[in-house]
C-alpha cells in the first residue's frame, strides 16, 4: 500500500532523505521514528506529493506520487505537524470545503461532518472562526479533515500534539480500529510509548537513512537494550541524557 524504492530528496547540497525503502501493507500500523531532523517530514511530504522526490520513487496503492498524484491524494488522509488551517474560515466551513475537494456527495458529507464534529467535541464551536480556537481543537479538526474521505491510507505526523488526554486514547482506539478495517497508517511521534503499545512494525531513520525496521522487539534485541527507548539512543546516536542532564544541573549552580 504504501512503497518506496530508492527515494531520495535534495534540498540544495543536503541530502535530506537518502535511498529509502519503504513496504507498508493493509492493516499496518507503523510508527516512522528519528531525532528531530532526521527526515520523517520530508518523507511524508513525499509521500503525499507535496514535494517532489529529487530521485527514486514512491506509491500510495499502486498510483505513483509524481505521475498520479491525483489518485494518490484520493487515498490519502494526512494530519501535518504543523496543523495548518484555513484558521478566518469556521470548523464547519473547513471541513465543507475539504468535503468539496474530494468530491464527496452533498447528502453523505453533511452527515459525516455532523457525526464527526459531535463526536470530537466540536459542534458547539462549529461556526466560530477557528483563528479563536486553542491547539487542541484545531488539531481535532485536522483529524476530521484527514479521516473525512475514508482514506486507504493516513499519514500521521505527531498527530496527538496539542490533545487532551481523553480525546488521544479517542484518535488511539480509532487508528487501531481502523488498521483491523485494512488501513493502512504511517505515523511520526516522538512519543515512543505510545508506538511501541500501536504499531506492528517501527521504522527508524537517521540523517535521512534507514536505521532499523522490525517490531520492538526486535529492535529492542538488535541494540543489545533493555528498553525502547535504550535502544533509539543507541541506534540514532543520541548524547547520553545523564550525562547532559548533569551538565545541566551543574550549569545551574
Amino acid at each position: 500500500m504504501i512503497e518506496t524504492h530508492q527515494l531520495e530528496k535534495k534540498f540544495g547540497s543536503v541530502l535530506a532523505i537518502q535511498s529509502l525503502e519503504l513496504n507498508i501493507q493493509p492493516g499496518e500500523i507503523v510508527g516512522l521514528l528519528g531525532p528531530n531532523g532526521a527526515g520523517k517530514t520530508t518523507t511524508l511530504r513525499l509521500l503525499t506529493g507535496m514535494i517532489q522526490p529529487t530521485s527514486g520513487s514512491a506509491k500510495i496503492a499502486g498510483y505513483d506520487v509524481v505521475s498520479d498524484p491525483v489518485e494518490v491524494k484520493k487515498r490519502v488522509g494526512y494530519v501535518p505537524e504543523t496543523g495548518a488551517l484555513f484558521e478566518h474560515l469556521s470548523a464547519k466551513e473547513y471541513l465543507d470545503l475539504v468535503a468539496t475537494l474530494h468530491k464527496l456527495n452533498d447528502e453523505e458529507a453533511a452527515a459525516r461532518i455532523e457525526k464527526f464534529l459531535r463526536l470530537f467535541s466540536l459542534f458547539e464551536n462549529r461556526e466560530k472562526r477557528m483563528h479563536t480556537f486553542s491547539k487542541g481543537l484545531r488539531q481535532r479538526v485536522v483529524i476530521c479533515a484527514a479521516l473525512l474521505s475514508n482514506p486507504e491510507v493516513l499519514l500521521l505526523d505527531e498527530p496527538l500534539e496539542g490533545l487532551d488526554a481523553t480525546t488521544a486514547l479517542i484518535v488511539k482506539d480509532l487508528l487501531t480500529e481502523l488498521a483491523t478495517q485494512g488501513r493502512t497508517i504511517l505515523m511520526c511521534t516522538h512519543v515512543l510509548e505510545m508506538v511501541e503499545r500501536m504499531c506492528q512494525r517501527l521504522v527508524i531513520i537517521n540523517g535521512g537513512k534507514l536505521i532499523v525496521d522490525g517490531t520492538a522487539d526486535e529492535i529492542i534485541s538488535l541494540a543489545r537494550a533493555d528498553s525502547l527507548e535504550s535502544a533509539f539512543a543507541i541506534l540514532t546516536g543520541t548524547r547520553n541524557r545523564s550525562r547532559v542532564t548533569a551538565g545541566i544541573l551543574d550549569a545551574l549552580k
